[in-house]
């Protein structure tokens, strides 16, 4: 039996564990109390926590399930980078259950070192304090596989039907993506992958008219990679469009990012420029997106193991 590690960014369980949260994401410093009041503010406005652990965990379960139907033998995991259970944590689980080989999965479509690239630092630093017992193996580079490509398809056609007949004609699809700092995605393949993606799905579509932005970037002084969707809503605004389905492509499930940024800031301003704004529902669990994972795992195992 091997170990199957799914790998996300974590959250806040409650708003009492907001604060602890961004003491890991900030590196061990505290946020200041006025960041620390908008960031409770924004989880009090999607329910009061995160809701990324129980999703993942249900795409981990969905995916040992297809897997076994297959005929594979995984016992499902997940572990986060700055929410609980850590990385660390579950690692130290998977030892305890006497599992040694583990495939993990960075719930991630596009590779940076700010992204998947963490993920596997953090997995790395784990193994070799635990005595690199463990034999890890990385599922990444699947933002092209066909499969997630109609997975995200999907998601699209089903978003188009919230508009009428008449309007879906004039549709804007506007993918979206998490910024990163330049000094960042000018090293990696982050945006290319990305690019690259988007295309793939609209090549696919029928409906191909879509612009690409990119959303919830950081504070500080550093400048982070754009355009960002405020300015492409009011650029789309000028240029008379008047309805847009939002396709957040960078991301894999709902998260602050979809349930605040998109559902609430980014639906207010295009509100404001009077644009009827809509965004396609998150991958999520849906079956397309698990039967998409367990054939990219399928492969994987494929070029990892040595021929007879």
């Amino acid at each position: 039996m091997k170990a199957l590690l799914l790998l996300a960014f974590g959250g806040p369980h409650s708003l009492a564990e907001v604060e602890p949260f961004l003491t890991r994401l900030f590196r061990g410093r505290r946020p200041s109390a006025e960041v620390l009041e908008r960031v409770k503010e924004r989880y009090r406005l999607i329910g009061g926590a995160s809701p990324l652990l129980k999703i993942t965990q249900g795409q981990a379960k969905g995916l040992e399930k297809r897997l076994s139907e297959k005929g594979h033998s995984f016992k499902s995991y997940v572990g986060m980078r700055y929410g609980h259970p850590m990385i660390e944590e579950t690692m130290n689980e998977i030892l305890r259950d006497g599992i040694m080989e583990v495939v993990a999965i960075p719930m991630a479509p596009f590779q940076s070192r700010e992204s998947t690239g963490a993920y596997i630092e953090e997995v790395k630093r784990v193994q070799k304090n635990i005595g690199e017992v463990l034999k890890v193996s990385f599922v990444v580079g699947w933002h092209m596989h066909p499969l997630f490509l109609e997975a995200i398809r999907e998601k699209v056609r089903e978003g188009l039907t919230g508009f009428t007949p008449e309007e879906r004609k004039r549709v804007q699809l506007l993918f979206t993506a998490h910024s990163l700092p330049k000094s960042i995605v000018e090293k990696d393949p982050y945006v290319r992958e990305i690019e690259a993606s988007i295309q793939g799905v609209a090549d696919g579509l029928e409906h191909r008219v879509w612009r690409m932005a990119f959303q919830s970037k950081g504070g500080g002084p550093e400048e982070w990679v754009g355009p960002d969707v405020e300015s492409v809503l009011t650029n789309l605004s000028k240029e008379g469009v008047q309805r847009v389905l939002i396709v957040p492509i960078g991301f894999v499930s709902d998260h602050i990012e979809i349930l605040y940024d998109i559902d609430i800031v980014y639906r207010e301003k295009a509100k404001s420029l009077g644009i009827k704004l809509k965004r396609t529902a998150s991958l999520n669990y849906s079956e397309k997106f698990i039967e998409a994972l367990s054939v990219i795992v399928e492969e994987h195992i494929l070029n990892i193991s040595p021929l007879p």
